[in-house]
């Protein structure tokens, strides 16, 4: 049997139209019609050209198809490949048909209309609740790591700033004295002026150290990462790294992203509101039910969120126990009985612990027994080993914790709380692994933030096409 041996010397028929390079079921010609039916004027990005005119100016729909569709093809985000794809890829030539703008001015018009690019979602959104895609009655909300452009070792505290300092100053006072040396030697001038290059190093390195030192007196944060100033540090499974939480909020209809966000924390803890926020506004609509993981279980920021608000959220201690991972002893805090009425607790042998005082500043109520009860107690050291009587803390949002909790466990909403996987880990899934996007490209929230809009945008495009079609999609954007 014969080989299929290539032949690149065969006379081929290319098209002639650069309409026909794609057929016409092609994901690309989705992305195409998308950016074609959005809303430029909502978006701040204008579509008048430069009176004067510019070689370097291309047609603001255009670039941005290319960078949607770019973010889209996994791997294919950085300026120069998305350049290169403009020569290389037959979809990209299709795209911007048969224009090739260089690595710098993609590069600039991301960078110039960051705010407009994370609209981008915003109007994705809007598009889907008109085409009943989107219901907005149930949001599952998660977080997760990704890896900021910037590297943990350029990560500034007041105590490393502090130590830096003092040692380029240690070495500036030794190559001062190492000068002076030469000078009364009389030795070759080039020395010299090595040794003042040296000098005058340290010193732009010690202004910018004691730059970032004032940053962080400014700021109040602990530390500061002087490549990106708006990543943490972060832990994960493949070490600690310079990272970005991404916050995203899903419909449970279909799981398609309603909001996503860029914030400067390592965990999920005060989050959950400020999304819940976003996300109705972007919506349009306040929505029924909203669900997330016991890492959104800060009680003071569930108490920002709308009364009518259905609220699923497991506290940590029920998660835990759900895991097998936290053990309730015979004397644990959880076998005391409040009695609200003489706002007193009762122990498991019927003593009563009263009220001590409160603490406002961390919001929490203590409660204390006498000690020579507690001491005079068969179950002393096994209970509580001190001797001034055991000690209860009560939260003052103790209550709505307790309501919290209560409605976690029921049926209707255990129901619900196991969709959240499925549904809000798919986005997080597709953008690292399908997309390749677990590192960012650009610095800074503002830019970070338009890569992540345009990132769940791509999401939400490839679940367009499996759940409607190509074909049925690209009509729907006609009409939108």
């Amino acid at each position: 049997m014969a080989f299929n041996i290539n032949n690149r010397h065969q006379p081929i028929m290319f098209p002639a139209v650069i309409e026909d390079y794609v057929p016409a079921n092609a994901p690309v010609r989705v992305y195409d019609a998308f950016v074609d039916a959005l809303d430029f004027e909502s978006l701040g990005m204008k579509l008048v050209p430069h009176p004067k005119g510019s070689p370097d100016e291309y047609y603001p729909k255009d670039m941005l198809k290319l960078l949607l569709y770019g973010y889209s093809y996994g791997g294919t985000r950085s300026s120069r490949k998305l350049e290169r794809a403009c020569h290389d890829n037959v979809s990209f030539i299709w795209l911007m048909g048969g224009l090739k703008p260089d690595y710098r001015t993609i590069a600039r018009f991301r960078s110039d209309n960051k705010k407009a690019i994370k609209q981008v979602l915003k109007q994705c959104v809007r598009m889907c609740i008109k085409l009943n895609l989107i219901e907005g009655n149930m949001l599952f909300i998660d977080g997760s790591k990704f890896r900021a452009d910037a590297s943990i070792n350029n990560n500034w505290t007041k105590e490393r700033c502090e130590k830096h300092i003092k040692q380029i100053e240690e070495k500036i006072d030794k190559i001062v004295d190492d000068i002076e040396k030469e000078d009364t030697q009389e030795a070759n001038e080039e020395s010299l002026v090595r040794l003042k290059e040296e000098i005058r190093d340290k010193a732009i390195f010690i202004n910018k150290i004691k730059n970032v030192l004032k940053e962080l007196e400014d700021s109040g944060k602990k530390s500061i990462n002087s490549t990106d100033k708006d990543c943490v540090n972060g832990k994960s499974r493949q070490g600690t790294h310079a990272i970005h939480n991404v916050q995203v909020t899903s419909d449970g209809k279909n799981g398609l992203v309603v909001n996503a966000e860029a914030v400067g924390q390592s965990n999920d803890y005060n989050q959950f509101s400020s999304q819940v926020q976003q996300s109705t506004e972007n919506l349009g609509q306040t929505p029924n039910h909203v669900i997330a993981d016991a890492g959104f279980s800060c009680v003071e920021d569930l108490k920002k969120v709308p009364a009518e608000i259905n609220i699923i959220v497991p506290s940590r201690k029920q998660a835990q126990e759900e895991k097998g991972v936290c053990e309730v002893g015979e004397f644990d805090r959880t076998k005391f009985i409040y009695d609200e009425k003489r706002n007193e607790y009762i122990c498991p042998k019927n003593r009563r612990l009263t009220y001590r005082g409160a603490n406002k500043e961390t919001g929490q109520w203590m409660y204390k027994t006498q000690g020579h009860i507690c001491r005079a107690c068969e179950h002393f050291g096994k209970c509580t080993k001190n001797r001034t009587g055991r000690k209860i803390i009560r939260m003052m949002d103790e209550k709505f914790k307790e309501k919290l909790e209560a409605n976690y466990k029921k049926p209707e909403n255990q129901k619900i709380y196991a969709l959240r996987k499925e549904i809000i880990e798919h986005p997080f899934g597709h953008l690292k692994r399908n997309l390749g996007a677990g590192q960012f490209l650009l610095r800074g929230k503002e830019k970070v933030d338009a890569e992540v809009s345009m990132l769940a945008t791509c999401f939400n495009m490839a679940r367009l096409i499996t759940i409607v079609g190509i074909p049925n999609l690209l009509a729907k954007f006609v009409r939108v």
